[in-house]
């Protein structure tokens, strides 16, 4: 206890010393900041909780990705980074078995084999990795949203053919547009071919 609160004590001064702050960091007196979280919340419960997945709805992926389901793996970043690099393994690579995947709705699933062919290893496993930050927490969570948007675009709806007339159309549309880009083109390049002093 510092000297200061020594004498207030023997003095008999009266103040309070607030119950909760007691011991904090293994200190006889700490006080709370005003801007605490029980003093900006004061109807809070301060507690902490990870709220359940989403219900599927069956065809259609609800975002929620289990990592229990995952094989995630960590190992030195390349580049550049000094150090950090190559003390700690901060690269991320996620893999699952594509067919196995009970979680991802099987339309989306071979979809997503068809667009990510460059990604599935022999054995089916579609990998994704992220090194794109120093640290391991950023880069899983960037490897994560990097593999709902593979999903997510597995899901899109797929553009319906145009039928004959239609390609016959955007044919002509092109051409009429070729046509007149170059009339354009040699209408420039006269004008500036007039502009030419002219030869003896």
């Amino acid at each position: 206890m510092n000297k200061i609160a020594v004498n207030l004590l023997l003095r008999g001064a009266s103040f309070r010393i607030p119950q909760q702050s007691y011991h904090l960091l293994r200190r006889n007196y700490s006080f709370k900041s005003d801007i605490s979280l029980d003093k900006i919340y004061p109807s809070s419960n301060l507690r902490l909780y990870t709220p359940p997945p989403p219900s599927s709805s069956g065809d259609k992926f609800n975002g929620f990705i289990p990592l229990d389901k995952l094989e995630v793996t960590h190992s030195r970043s390349s580049g550049p980074g000094g150090q950090n690099v190559n003390t700690v393994s901060t690269k991320v690579d996620i893999r699952f078995h594509l067919e196995s995947a009970s979680w991802l709705p099987e339309g989306t699933r071979k979809r997503l084999a068809e667009l990510q062919k460059n990604r599935v290893t022999k054995d089916g496993y579609l990998f994704v990795r992220s090194e794109l930050t120093r640290s391991q927490q950023m880069n899983t969570a960037d490897a994560l949203e990097k593999l709902r948007n593979f999903i997510r675009e597995a899901e899109k709806p797929l553009a319906a053919e145009l039928s004959p007339e239609t390609l016959e159309r955007l044919r002509r549309r092109h051409e009429k547009a070729a046509r007149e880009r170059l009339a354009i083109k040699r209408s420039r390049s006269q004008t500036k071919v007039d502009r030419r002093a002219p030869t003896l």
